[in-house]
């Protein structure tokens, strides 16, 4: 176990901000995969995603003293990160968000032939990115950062910062919106 392991996020960020920027290392290291993942996610296609979350690292470190050990880490990083991503998706034009795990989103049989299974994936698949595509951003963002990324009501209104029935009600506007869209026979898989 390394050294920084057993300490939990906020106790980091303190050391940070008390002088001992090393641990910031450690912070780096727990949140670079999911902040990666999260920005894929967010910016389908786009191969400078490794800059932006070193730009979102770089703006953290420079804003640590603003960190209130009180609060969520990941809230706070997540929120620099979310801000990152829509101002590159402002910046260009917008690039398809990819859908990570269609699983997310729809229930499955238990067993179907392989390549049928497989083909009605596909379409299901493709009808869900197209769907998640055509929603307006503050429905897709919470269905991502939710379903996708994993993250609770609570953490999702921090980042967005909206109130938690705020979330709540997106969500189920935003699943409702998915499932308004998709074709009729896909309709009743999610």
């Amino acid at each position: 176990m390394a050294e920084g392991d057993e300490l939990t996020d906020e106790a980091l960020a303190r050391l940070v901000q008390q002088g001992d920027t090393e641990r910031f290392g450690d912070l780096v290291a727990r949140y670079e995969p999911k902040l990666l993942r999260y920005g894929r996610k967010f910016l389908a296609g786009r191969e400078d995603i490794q800059d932006i979350v070193q730009d979102v690292f770089l703006k953290a470190y420079t804003n640590i003293r603003g960190f209130d050990p009180a609060r969520s880490f990941s809230s706070w990083i997540y929120r620099i990160a979310h801000n990152a991503f829509v101002n590159q998706l402002r910046s260009r034009a917008k690039a398809p968000y990819l859908l990570g795990d269609a699983d997310a989103f729809i229930a499955h049989p238990s067993y179907e032939e392989p390549a049928i299974a497989e083909r009605d994936t596909a379409i299901i698949r493709e009808a869900v990115q197209a769907g998640l595509d055509a929603l307006p951003p503050l429905y897709h963002e919470v269905l991502i950062l939710y379903y996708l990324e994993e993250l609770s009501y609570k953490d999702i209104a921090d980042v967005l910062q909206v109130p938690v029935g705020t979330v709540g009600i997106r969500i189920s506007r935003g699943k409702e919106l998915l499932r308004r869209d998709l074709p009729a026979h896909l309709q009743t898989l999610v």
